[in-house]
């Protein structure tokens, strides 16, 4: 349901899929509150799965370059994909010899013979892709990162999107996706944005993925920590902003094909340093997959994947900790799902098109307000995380740390009601490690 390598931090991915095993390469680095990215995301993590779920490392699958090269420091964001029989892979290179310490960010390509995620081979020792100061910061505020690459639409020639910076507008306010091409993977010529909203201060991690009526974007925007969207007809556009994909917290998706043949996101999601509601926040974990749907009207929305419900044992009325269940809102309803010597330490609630998560005390974790009313809520936890499901969509995530499971129960009009929940099975519940699911309250 969560992993992470062992001991480590996982942050942005790459999905690779050969043969019935998928294959996850992350950027990882230590667990610390004090992450400095630049020297500490020194080389990507592997790991393999068959189902989206149970993940298992495979130990490091590439990292930096030699010393003085434009990617000795740190490698960042990257995008495998199959290509003549093996892989090729644009990936994020930072330099040390920063006047200032800014990151001077451009992008590699390396090879592989192989279709398994290792046996990676540089091409050449400079950068590929660099940004175009005509239309892209390049020194202080910089960002060329994030490399994301697609057919054309005709099919004869490649595109990349990448996290850039927009020279034309102020920095608070510059992020857009950049924008190249190439007719052989090699020699790309920069161009201007593709999308450049004006109103962002970066756009990470782009992702596009074609469907039937043209192309979807996903960008991460740095300041929200969320995941918008954007349409068109072809590459070319013209882009529409449709508005935000999932939650506050969901971070650096990737789109793939699950074992039952749909299309599923997966996603980040942040943890506190610590494991407390008073620890910094910190790169976290990867979550399970979620449905990607594209209804009539065009507006991505991510969904209950059904793969996850092989991992929910029968329903039950005790205290768990690692739990689903179903609630139907009838008014005010509040869930409560741990407590505390003081009262609720963890309640999800909804009042009208309101949805919150709370933890001790009452203390608000995070909130949402829908287009609609729900007529149900799918709850879900996994350890400190929690989940909100309305009819079906998902719409909140959070995540806390206080208290005690209890036999969840929810409370309407003064009548509480006992919430029937099916406990989740971890894919790993022996790991004791730091970056293992958070096991609850200790002592």
């Amino acid at each position: 349901m969560r992993y992470a390598p062992p001991g480590l931090c996982l942050n942005d991915f790459a999905l690779l899929s050969e043969g019935g095993v998928h294959t996850l390469l992350h950027l990882q680095g230590p667990w610390t509150e004090e992450f400095d990215a630049t020297r500490m995301e020194t080389s990507y993590g592997r790991a393999t799965s068959t189902d989206l779920v149970r993940w298992e490392p495979q130990g490091g699958a590439f990292g930096v370059g030699l010393p003085g090269g434009f990617d000795d420091a740190a490698v960042w964001t990257m995008h495998p994909f199959p290509h003549e029989g093996g892989l090729t892979m644009y990936y994020t290179g930072v330099r040390t010899a920063v006047p200032g310490g800014w990151p001077i960010q451009s992008v590699g390509l390396a090879r592989s013979a192989r279709r398994d995620g290792t046996g990676w081979r540089r091409h050449g020792t400079g950068p590929v892709v660099e940004a175009d100061p005509r239309w892209y910061r390049t020194g202080e505020g910089m960002a060329w990162r994030d490399p994301f690459v697609v057919r054309d639409d005709d099919g004869t020639g490649w595109t990349m999107v990448l996290c850039a910076s927009d020279t034309s507008l102020p920095q608070e306010r510059s992020g857009c996706v950049g924008l190249a091409v190439s007719a052989d993977l090699v020699h790309w010529e920069v161009r201007p944005p593709l999308i450049s909203p004006g109103d962002v201060d970066e756009l990470e991690c782009p992702v596009l993925e074609r469907v039937a009526d043209g192309w979807l974007l996903f960008g991460c925007v740095g300041a929200t920590r969320r995941v918008e969207t954007w349409r068109a007809p072809r590459l070319d556009g013209p882009w529409e902003r449709v508005g935000p994909l999932a939650p506050a917290d969901v971070y650096a998706p990737r789109v793939t094909t699950a074992p039952d043949g749909q299309r599923v996101v997966l996603h980040t999601t942040p943890r506190r340093t610590g494991l407390s509601d008073s620890g910094a926040p910190c790169r976290g974990m990867l979550a399970q997959p979620k449905v990607l749907a594209v209804p009539a009207d065009g507006v991505p929305r991510l969904e209950w994947w059904s793969g996850l419900d092989a991992w929910l044992g029968e329903p039950g009325d005790g205290p768990a900790l690692h739990a689903a269940g179903d609630v139907e809102v009838a008014g005010r309803t509040e869930v409560v799902l741990r407590e505390d010597a003081a009262g609720p330490a963890l309640l999800v609630g909804c009042a009208g098109r309101e949805i919150w998560v709370t933890g001790a005390g009452g203390s608000r974790l995070r909130e949402t307000v829908l287009d609609r009313e729900p007529g149900r809520l799918r709850i879900l936890t996994v350890g400190e995380y929690v989940e909100v499901y309305a009819d079906g969509v998902f719409v909140l995530a959070a995540a806390g740390y206080a208290g005690r499971p209890v036999a969840w129960r929810a409370v309407s009009g003064g009548t509480a009601r006992a919430v029937r929940v099916r406990p989740v099975r971890l894919p790993d519940p022996d790991r004791g490690d730091v970056s293992a699911v958070w096991p609850g309250p200790v002592g």
